[in-house]
């Protein structure tokens, strides 16, 4: 007996059960069934016995040999590769050249950054083939990894940062262009570093040693170099101001990079008058900043050219002032931001208050008084500090007595501004007008996106293990390239993730760049309903890797000993995911 397939003309062909038989020395064929409506597996496996072939349960045959997670692998392989940071392309300009095993071991520590981020022991353990918790290892073709050689390639790559932050600066910085510049701080385990020093902690860490960095970034937000300083000298308390960090910056973007029209953007606390007269203008160099509340309020005066009867029917005006040659001045007032500083300022005044009348109460109780002008005024001075409100208030102490009340007429003075902030720039208006420095300057909250995702949410270069100085830059630096890469990521992903991919619809609604930013209605409903308009889910950066983790690169023996590669076939999801990645999961097996 056999299975047949006989064509039928136009129609589908018969698929039929036939056997061979003799009649009077003649072989003969007839049918015995006709198997055209059976299902292709079981006419398969009818055709496998009448062969007198092996047949095994469904299951049986091969054996998988390890699953490992790879999609979140091959979307990060797949995009540093078309950034130049793969070595095994000829196209890998990022990564200088150097032993082959070096540079991809690098790409693998910045990778591996992005996708795991953990110490650098347990990073080893998860690329080396024997141990590993993803496809990453194997992809690279590492092998047995050792910590040392990620020391080692760590070291190599702080070696490289100048050459690579300065191919960075040619690709995304262009002469004339917006340079974002801010500092921030982050704790250290241990107390070993040189570069280390108690201070003030933005971590809420105050009990550790900390380090301070700086960022450039593109007016996009997209992070061009990072730099490691070193702490103030201890008489100075151990500090690095922000705005003694900005010479370094300065020197990079002129000498390293080569740039010689620049605009940096940076807030008051880093560009200061000290700064400009001493560093900027010797330099050449434009910027973008703004002025304090006292400086403010010298504009505010009676006599000054800031009168709050400019804003009647505005909220963005441009002015000048001698006490500002050459610059430009312009004036913002936020309704929304007046109402809440206000708030803020009453609900800080009543707490303010609250607690001086409990200090009131233990002076003045008969029994075991609060005594003595300095045991009080430390009391009191302790609640003014830790509140910000001491020039709000008006004390009297003696050994015996405390009183206070509030100074109506700071407060008054201070309220009167509530909502106004003042840009200055040298910068021409026919070059940049006032609503185009005004977005410039708001652009630094994406410098502080980059620091929120470098510090806890996705990249976590906190706390940072190491004590040696130069592997401490080099950690931050690591840093810095794997939050790149997540940037150029997070850029093609957007339309799948909770950002808002529909940035000229959202600026459309907006009435002033003085005010709030906007949210798209697409990114609206995205919100709301928890899917794109394609039906697709909406992710967060974290989640959406962990979705394509499941698409996992598997190993598997057969039975004659036989072993192969076979990746699992994507969701509809992960291949939308994949396709605006514009890369193919299959490429780095």
């Amino acid at each position: 007996m056999y299975v047949t397939v006989v064509p039928n003309r136009g129609s589908p062909p018969a698929i039929l059960l036939r056997e061979t038989y003799r009649d009077g020395g003649k072989v003969k064929n007839r049918t015995l069934a006709n198997l055209t409506k059976w299902k292709p597996e079981k006419i398969a496996a009818l055709r496998a016995v009448l062969r007198d072939e092996r047949l095994q349960p469904a299951g049986e045959g091969f054996e998988i040999l390890r699953s490992l997670p790879h999609g979140h692998i091959a979307a990060a392989l797949g995009v540093a590769r078309r950034l130049g940071l793969d070595p095994r392309v000829k196209t890998a300009e990022l990564l200088p050249p150097g032993a082959a095993r070096t540079r991809l071991l690098a790409l693998a520590l910045i990778v591996a950054r992005l996708i795991d981020p953990a110490a650098k022991l347990a990073t080893a353990r998860r690329l080396d083939e024997r141990t590993a918790s993803h496809s990453l290892g194997a992809v690279l073709g590492l092998g047995v990894v050792a910590v040392n050689e990620l020391y080692a390639a760590l070291d190599w790559l702080l070696a490289q940062q100048s050459k690579i932050e300065a191919k960075l600066a040619r690709r995304h910085l262009g002469e004339g262009t917006l340079v974002l510049y801010d500092v921030t701080s982050t704790y250290l385990e241990g107390r070993c570093c040189p570069l280390a020093q108690f201070g003030y902690s933005r971590d809420g860490k105050p009990h550790k040693l900390q380090i301070i960095f700086g960022v450039l970034c593109t007016k996009e937000g997209c992070p061009i170099a990072v730099e490691v300083f070193k702490p103030a000298p201890a008489k100075a308390g151990g500090n690095t101001a922000d705005p003694s960090t900005l010479k370094v910056q300065i020197d990079k973007l002129r000498q390293r990079f080569g740039l010689r029209r620049v605009v940096l953007v940076g807030d008051r606390g880093m560009i200061t008058q000290a700064r400009i007269t001493e560093e900027l203008q010797p330099a050449g160099l434009d910027w973008i900043t703004a002025l304090r509340a006292p400086d403010i309020q010298v504009l505010a005066k009676d006599d000054g050219p800031l009168q709050l009867s400019l804003f009647d029917q505005r909220d963005l005006v441009e002015i000048a002032s001698p006490d500002y040659p050459g610059e430009r001045l312009i004036v913002c007032r936020n309704p929304a931001l007046a109402e809440e500083r206000a708030r803020k300022r009453g609900e800080l005044l009543d707490a303010t208050e609250r607690a001086l009348l409990a200090i009131q109460a233990r002076v003045r109780r008969k029994r075991r008084p609060l005594k003595g002008a300095a045991a009080i005024g430390e009391a009191v001075g302790a609640v003014l500090n830790r509140k910000k409100m001491a020039k709000h208030f008006t004390r009297t102490i003696t050994d015996g007595d405390f009183t206070f009340a509030r100074n109506d007429a700071a407060i008054e003075t201070e309220a009167r501004l509530d909502g106004i902030s003042v840009l200055r720039t040298p910068v021409p208006q026919a070059e940049l007008d006032a609503e185009a420095t005004v977005r410039s300057y708001k652009a630094l909250s994406t410098v502080e996106r980059a620091f929120r995702s470098c510090k806890t949410v996705d990249l976590e270069v906190r706390p940072v293990f190491h004590w040696n100085e130069d592997r401490v830059r080099a950690h931050v630096f690591l840093c810095l390239l794997a939050y790149h890469l997540e940037w150029h990521m997070r850029q093609a992903l957007t339309p799948i993730l909770f950002d808002d991919h529909d940035r000229t619809a959202a600026e459309a609604q907006r009435v002033s760049p003085v005010r709030k930013a906007q949210v798209s209605p697409a990114a609206r409903r995205e919100a709301a309903g928890k899917r794109t308009d394609d039906g697709y889910p909406v992710h967060s950066f974290r989640t959406l890797l962990a979705d394509l983790a499941t698409v996992t690169r598997n190993t598997v023996r057969f039975d004659r000993g036989l072993c192969a590669t076979v990746l699992a076939t994507p969701t509809a999801f992960q291949q939308h995911a994949f396709d605006l990645l514009g890369i193919a999961p299959a490429a780095d097996l």
